[in-house]
């Protein structure tokens, strides 16, 4: 219940103490006193992400991670004071694994290279593809990789605002790809039941526009191949200016 004292006001000519940045970016790692921390946010991220690629990312929590680097868990809080700020080390954690090369000036051969890296990426941590998704990712190795997408994606003559914009539809459709992938390891009965279930709806007559699409030949079914040509319709609408 609230309390029954009036809340105190600051004594005059106080300054009023800012509040912490929410973004884990803007705190400092440490304030240059006192002695070296036993920890880094790096080497936090690190054991996270060891969590999160063996058991997945619900198995990630403080004191998990804490008992991995040997520590308390309350002691974990003065690096990363809140879970959230946790997931943002973890996406920046593993962002830090790309290799980065030079730009050749062929934008659709740059992004097919940066794509399969990626998905390589997701393919090393499953738990990747859901976060990138669902957090967006500002950290310093994000940053760079950014950077990166905007050399490679110049030549195309697009502004910055329509190449940000094309950023998003390029990760977006990768990292979908990678779990679409997860799903058709892990639930081989359910892929077969999903194909089963859509070739009796194409014989149903209800569905005459999707009947016509199975009854046409498709290309191969090679899961690289379909990435590749997924991913060349990806950038083709990247690279096309729009009105």
């Amino acid at each position: 219940m609230p309390s029954s004292k009036p809340p105190s006001s600051p004594n005059p000519g106080q300054p009023t103490p800012p509040e912490a940045p929410e973004l884990i970016w803007l705190r400092p790692e440490r304030t240059g006193r006192g002695p070296k921390p036993a920890h880094s946010r790096t080497s936090i991220a690190a054991a996270a992400v060891r969590i999160a690629d063996a058991e997945g990312l619900d198995a990630v929590s403080m004191r998990r991670v804490a008992a991995a680097l040997g520590a308390g868990t309350m002691s974990l809080y003065n690096y990363v004071p809140k879970k959230e700020h946790l997931l943002d080390l973890m996406l920046d954690e593993a962002v830090a694994e790309y290799e980065f090369t030079a730009p050749t000036g062929d934008c659709r051969a740059d992004l097919v290279r940066l794509g399969r890296q990626q998905l390589d990426l997701c393919r090393r941590h499953p738990w990747l593809p859901a976060l990138v998704i669902a957090r967006p990712g500002i950290g310093p190795n994000a940053l760079r990789y950014t950077d990166h997408y905007l050399a490679v994606t110049a030549p195309s003559g697009l502004s910055g605002g329509a190449r940000m914009e094309a950023m998003a539809l390029f990760n977006g459709f990768i990292c979908q790809y990678a779990q679409y992938e997860q799903t058709a390891v892990a639930g081989a009965k359910w892929q077969a039941e999903l194909v089963g279930y859509l070739t009796q709806a194409a014989m149903s007559g209800d569905y005459p526009n999707l009947a016509a699409a199975f009854a046409t030949p498709g290309p191969p079914a090679d899961p690289a191949t379909t990435f590749d040509r997924s991913l060349d319709r990806v950038i083709t609408a990247m690279l096309t200016p729009t009105p």
